[in-house]
């Protein structure tokens, strides 16, 4: 370990704390210039550029046959967006929940994964399974960006104003290539600082002794996703919480359809996938998608104490990961006081919850 690797550590933060900030603005003003909303950019610019990190270790990964890698980076990613990355960002600020997420984009978070584990129960995902994938992401930004349009030029009618409805909002000709600029270098910035983040904690986690794979199952998880921390906590810390949390749900669904889609694509042979990721890891990622609903749902908002127990969750997932890699006894003390007795006492409260906020609703 050397001094180059604390240089590592402070410039990747650096360039992701000031990416995040470039990116946020830069999304934002251009959601306002194009009649889109920013819940929008959030669910398709923001999140498709915060997961380059995921896209080139993936399919780097598969076309160099590492099959287990490239699967692993976008499950971990994906567990890591909504536990540990939402978790932290309602800790800063309590998060709005937009209805469209609840009722679309969630609930299609959710489908892909399924369809995900569906092709992958074969033990491989080949080239027909990706271009199934891609297409499907083809499809959602799509229908997202024109539904968008159709929904902002309705608003405008509404106002009285329907003679303007389907021109850009003046704003100087160079102003949508300046916003842009910022989105684009904002991009590179995140992915810079996460590639020097990740590069500098792999050093100091070698250094103190860790292996390989538990430095791949959680330095490497949590640097792919760091790009999606900085801009989410970013976001809501300037009140553009829509984009906060889109970012994340936009994410998971890129990584799941693009970003597995493309490294099925480009692989020279079908991408194996485990035993242990069929039967541990993609239920997991399932099961934290589908625990967005009730918590989502309860007042359309994310509070703190339900980001806390999302962060609180992806500790312990870690913490197993960790014990299980290394062969410790204490792994299966840890699972089994998770999933008997934290997971039903949480999935009891939330569907609690979930009843109330729906008897409120219906009265």
């Amino acid at each position: 370990m050397t001094l180059m690797t604390f240089v590592y550590l402070i410039a990747g933060l650096i360039l992701l704390v000031g990416g995040a900030e470039i990116l946020v603005r830069g999304a934002s003003k251009l959601a306002a210039l194009f009649g889109i909303s920013p819940l929008v950019i959030g669910l398709t610019v923001v999140a498709f550029g915060t997961s380059a990190p995921e896209t080139a270790v993936s399919v780097q990964s598969a076309l160099s046959g590492q099959g287990d890698l490239a699967i692993g980076n976008v499950v971990g990613s994906n567990i890591a967006n909504v536990l540990l990355i939402l978790g932290l960002t309602a800790m800063v600020a309590p998060l709005i929940v937009s209805r469209q997420l609840i009722r679309l984009d969630v609930p299609l978070l959710i489908v892909a994964g399924l369809l995900v584990w569906a092709l992958a129960a074969n033990g491989t995902l080949g080239r027909l399974d990706g271009a199934i994938l891609f297409a499907g992401i083809i499809a959602y930004t799509v229908f997202m960006v024109k539904s968008s349009r159709r929904e902002q030029r309705e608003n405008s009618e509404r106002r009285g104003d329907d003679a303007h409805a389907n021109e850009t909002p003046p704003a100087g000709g160079s102003s949508w290539v300046l916003n842009l600029v910022m989105v684009l270098a904002g991009l590179a910035l995140l992915v810079g600082g996460s590639h020097f983040l990740v590069e500098g904690a792999t050093t100091l986690a070698r250094a103190l002794g860790l292996s390989d794979l538990v430095i791949g199952l959680t330095v490497v998880a949590i640097g792919t996703s760091l790009p999606e921390l900085a801009t989410s906590i970013m976001a809501a810390a300037r009140g553009e919480r829509d984009i906060a949390v889109g970012n994340v749900i936009g994410s998971g669904l890129f990584n799941l359809l693009c970003v597995l889609g493309l490294a099925s694509l480009v692989s020279p042979l079908p991408i194996a996938v485990s035993t242990n990721a069929l039967v541990f890891d993609f239920p997991v990622m399932v099961a934290v998608s589908i625990a967005c609903l009730p918590i989502f749902f309860t007042g359309y908002r994310i509070d703190r104490w339900e980001g806390a127990l999302f962060f609180a969750y992806y500790v312990a997932y870690t913490a197993y990961l960790v014990l299980y890699s290394t062969q410790q006894d204490s792994a299966t003390l840890l699972g089994d006081a998770v999933l008997l007795y934290a997971l039903p006492l949480t999935a009891v409260t939330l569907a609690v919850l979930g009843a109330r906020a729906w008897k409120r609703q219906r009265a």
